[in-house]
């Protein structure tokens, strides 16, 4: 199984995120804030990281910023309910940018994408 970690604030995502990933075939590491997003990849190294913009503990942009510091080599996924931070020069280091939808297809399709150009 791919290991990836998905980091959400939000519960409800959070579950249906980790099972929808699960469901695909990955192995899902899910936080909730980006302190310990940054500590885990510190440790761990996921193949892909799909990241929330708005942490309760911290911005998005910043735990990216850390992630790429620590090994630039991890394709981060921005995912988040505002597009307007697409043309936010910081999230230019992210890899791609999924608008949050009720249909997350497009955000599995581009995890595969990111774990397939990882293998």
């Amino acid at each position: 199984m791919i290991p990836i970690l998905i980091v959400e604030d939000e519960k409800y995502l959070l579950d249906l995120y980790s099972e929808e990933f699960t469901d695909a075939g990955f192995a899902v590491n899910s936080i909730s804030t980006g302190k310990a997003a940054i500590d885990w990849v510190r440790k761990e190294r996921p193949r892909v990281v799909v990241l929330d913009i708005k942490l309760g503990d911290m911005e998005g942009l910043r735990v990216l910023e850390e992630i790429k510091e620590i090994d630039k080599s991890i394709p981060v996924i921005l995912n988040s309910a505002y597009a307007v931070y697409k043309s936010d020069f910081a999230s230019w280091m992210a890899d791609d940018y999924v608008v949050k939808s009720s249909n997350i297809s497009e955000l599995i399709s581009k995890v595969k994408k990111y774990a397939d150009e990882q293998a």
